[in-house]
């Protein structure tokens, strides 16, 4: 329980300071959002590297979905994700109906607008996962009403 509210408030204080050491053009520009997607995309990077050291190789693309779904986002927000979509031509949907990252903020439409830059750490954090897995994507996350979000992931095929 402790490791998750030092993951909270670390992650808070993340967002915090990449906006706060940020000057005007850089927020206007969308380069905090970048920023912090990087730091996102190393972290799943090291992550996958260290849960998949023991694991079987993965079969195909919908099996390393499952993976993230179930087991990395379990370790990573103690839950799985509630909803994994796909129509099959390498679009995934991952739908978490009580986000951890954004449960602390509100409920419903108040604070909408500032959403995008506590899920952007998390977008990195699939996007790296997958790559170390050999999957090069574009991952999205989409909130219409707070807590509940949506990550589309787009495979690009090489």
């Amino acid at each position: 329980m402790a490791d998750e509210a030092l993951f909270l408030l670390l992650h808070n204080e993340m967002v915090s300071g990449v906006y706060k050491s940020a000057e005007q053009g850089e927020v206007e520009n969308g380069r905090c959002i970048t920023k912090l997607e990087n730091m996102g995309f190393r972290v799943g990077q090291g992550l996958i590297e260290r849960f998949t050291k023991d694991t079987a190789r993965f079969k195909d693309e919908l099996d390393i979905m499952k993976f993230i779904c179930k087991d990395f986002w379990t370790t990573v927000f103690k839950k799985q994700i509630d909803n994994l979509r796909t129509n099959h031509q390498g679009i995934y949907v991952l739908q978490d109906n009580k986000f951890r990252l954004l449960t602390q903020m509100s409920t419903g439409k108040q604070y909408l607008e500032h959403a995008s830059k506590y899920l952007a750490f998390t977008c990195g954090l699939i996007r790296g996962g997958l790559s170390n897995l050999g999957i090069k994507s574009i991952v999205t996350a989409e909130v219409s009403s707070m807590p509940a979000c949506k990550f589309q992931v787009m495979i690009q095929k090489l």
